[in-house]
């Protein structure tokens, strides 16, 4: 072959090299352009993502209190004024699943949302009776204003100051009466009333502070059975819930600012709550 022409063909061979290797440098370039292009892309989708995964999360939760507040039986804001959250010092295991945190002062506090719920599941268990099956006992006198206007208003037997020993067992009595549920407002105080009610195996609705226990319930509620102003909530929504599941007229039931008004009865009580308590009284 001459000089000349071999020359040509190993210029254009090295020519053809030269543009295939600036092909493949380009290509190499542009691939790591694209996946690097691609790497950011993802990236920022990630974050994008999980700020909308944020948001998402903080307004169903948002959603989720709202709802649970829509669907309370009184306001959130009447549960704390009425200090129903409100605990003692003392807590049993039977309370402590219900206990929120502990104040600075040594008082447990309820769980307002398990509040609502007992109260709701009370309520359903409360129904299922009627009325002249059911005796409710108030032992405490910040509560017998508003058990006396209960029992006024649902046709439920009530008895406060005192409950009459024997008058579920003991059939010879004149007074004896035979229930199907009993509604106690404290387990310290209406343990009488209790020890009949489970000499008798009938049901038992009960409503326990943070220093109850809970023996012998079917169904509990959770709240402040030492104050008044608690005591009348929990009866003013007892005796709502039972009048609309049987159809009771309640258009002569006072309105909530009566059940838990404050009396001279609830300041003494008020007074002596941190330190009776505790002792069950």
């Amino acid at each position: 072959m001459p000089k000349k022409k071999k020359d040509e063909t190993e210029e254009k061979i090295k020519n053809l090299a030269g543009e295939e290797l600036e092909k493949a440098a380009e290509a190499e370039s542009l691939s790591s352009d694209i996946e690097e292009k691609k790497k950011r892309i993802l990236e920022k989708a990630k974050k994008l993502s999980a700020k909308v995964e944020t948001t998402t999360t903080e307004d169903l939760k948002e959603q989720v209190k709202i709802k649970k507040r829509t669907d309370m039986l009184v306001p959130l804001e009447e549960y704390v004024k009425n200090a129903i959250y409100l605990g003692t010092r003392v807590v049993t295991p039977d309370m402590k699943p219900f206990i929120y945190r502990r104040r600075a002062d040594g008082l447990a506090i309820f769980n307002t949302d398990l509040v609502d719920e007992k109260l709701k599941e009370a309520i359903e268990f409360m129904s299922k009776f009627e009325a002249n099956e059911i005796i409710l006992v108030c032992k405490r006198q910040s509560g017998w204003k508003v058990a006396e206007m209960m029992g006024q208003i649902t046709g439920i037997k009530t008895f406060t100051k005192k409950y009459p020993a024997g008058v579920l067992t003991n059939t010879n009595l004149g007074n004896f009466f035979e229930n199907e549920l009993t509604i106690l407002m404290d387990s310290w105080l209406d343990r009488n009333a209790l020890e009949d009610t489970l000499k008798v195996r009938k049901k038992i609705l009960m409503v326990c502070d943070t220093n109850n226990n809970s023996r012998g319930a079917d169904k509990v509620i959770i709240g402040n059975n030492k104050n008044g102003r608690s005591l009348g909530l929990i009866m003013y929504l007892l005796t709502q819930g039972f009048c609309k599941a049987k159809g009771i007229d309640m258009k002569d039931m006072p309105d909530i600012e009566w059940w838990t008004e404050d009396s001279v009865e609830e300041t003494l009580q008020a007074d002596t709550k941190n330190a009776g308590a505790e002792f069950g009284v």
